[in-house]
């Protein structure tokens, strides 16, 4: 466990965390209207005044980071020295406590602006679109109402829901008209619904149009173009508990408009909205991610907002590839900021559903790949 000091004044515990305890105690945070950070640095100080915790599970843990009040870490890692515990046992220790002293409350949630998700990563074919689908149809199997935008050019994910047609319709408007103020209709008439019984009418789609491989020219003539996004989609969002971008193919001004779109709102919890990536185990993966990030933190400085980086998702995972895929998956769970959410296999599911142009809990809702897109949605929180 390390600490590390953060440029807010903050400093950043670094350890182990098992995916069940970390999903449950970031939902119980937020139902008590607290961010994580507050909630882990409450639990932190009062278990270090307790005299006896039972022990807690920690196998299959991995990395996790929270900012917490100076001085906050080094007591807790003086605290675990002198009863004798790891550093992860007494984090373990301390959030279970936290989570048996704070049942769901019955009160009702701090009113939030609509949860706002890119899955982003510019790299091509790391399952960018497999998972933006697949959440947001975990999300509204579970009674949430979820739009899902096809924000990438190539508009795969339109394509593979099987409205391939709506892309190339003539003397229609475009999400692109929206963004630079061109359009004269109700945004709402660009949406098509899925009507899967499973989905009980709540998971929306806005497809992609032949006009957004030039949507980088035409954003770079429109004022503010950062919000561009935002002012388009505005009169959606009260409509809907989820909103999820497929994001764009490449970085430039197409991406910061994402980006800017899923920031953290004033009065927002932090890690609420932001970005979630697919990546594959090789080097090629980390090079974009670095890259992905570099953009995300240079709009943060000059725009003076934050995006939170929710986490990362290693797709198609097959350790018979070679111990070099093996190394990188390693490499990537130790990655705290942003934290590895999940290990999806190289099944065959997803591209059968795809193929078929039929959605993935509809074609094969038993399947590990479904059930991994439903964990991914409770972990998020949305």
């Amino acid at each position: 466990m390390a600490t590390q000091p953060l440029e807010n004044g903050r400093e950043q515990l670094v350890s182990t965390l098992a995916a069940p305890l970390r999903r449950e105690f970031k939902v119980r945070a937020f139902a008590h209207r607290m961010n994580v950070h507050e909630a882990a640095e409450e639990a932190l100080t009062h278990w270090q005044t307790c005299h006896h915790s039972p022990t807690v599970p920690t196998t299959g843990a991995l990395a996790w980071a929270v900012s917490l009040s100076v001085g906050i870490p080094e007591a807790f890692k003086a605290s675990c020295g002198r009863r004798g515990v790891t550093e992860a046992q007494g984090l373990a220790q301390a959030l279970s406590l936290w989570l048996e002293n704070n049942p769901l409350p019955t009160l009702e949630p701090a009113p939030q602006p609509v949860a706002r998700l890119m899955i982003a990563n510019q790299k091509g074919g790391v399952g960018k679109t497999f998972l933006a689908s697949g959440i947001a149809q975990a999300l509204a199997e579970e009674g949430r109402r979820v739009l899902l935008i096809d924000y990438d050019p190539q508009g795969h994910l339109t394509a593979e829901l099987g409205f391939e047609d709506l892309i190339y319709e003539d003397d229609t408007e475009t999400l692109m008209m929206h963004m630079d103020g061109t359009a004269r209709q109700d945004i709402h008439e660009l949406l098509v619904a899925l009507d899967h019984g499973r989905f009980g009418g709540r998971l929306h789609l806005l497809p992609a149009s032949d006009d957004a491989f030039l949507r980088d020219i035409a954003l770079s003539k429109v004022s503010f173009s950062e919000a561009a996004l935002e002012r388009a989609l505005e009169p959606l969002e009260d409509d809907y508990d989820v909103i999820i971008l497929d994001g764009p193919p490449s970085l430039g001004l197409n991406m910061d408009t994402a980006l800017y779109y899923v920031r953290r709102r004033a009065g927002e919890l932090a890690d609420r909205s932001g970005v979630l990536s697919p990546v594959w185990a090789n080097r090629a993966s980390h090079r974009a991610v670095r890259l992905l990030k570099a953009q995300k933190d240079d709009l943060c400085r000059k725009g003076r907002i934050e995006v939170d980086y929710l986490g990362l998702v290693i797709n198609a995972y097959d350790s018979r590839r070679g111990k070099l895929v093996q190394e990188n998956r390693a490499q990537w769970e130790k990655s705290t900021a942003p934290p590895v959410m999940a290990v999806i296999g190289d099944l065959k599911h997803g591209r059968e559903a795809a193929d078929g142009e039929i959605p993935l809990l509809e074609y094969a809702p038993e399947s590990d790949h479904a059930c991994a897109m439903r964990d991914l949605a409770r972990e998020l929180a949305l």
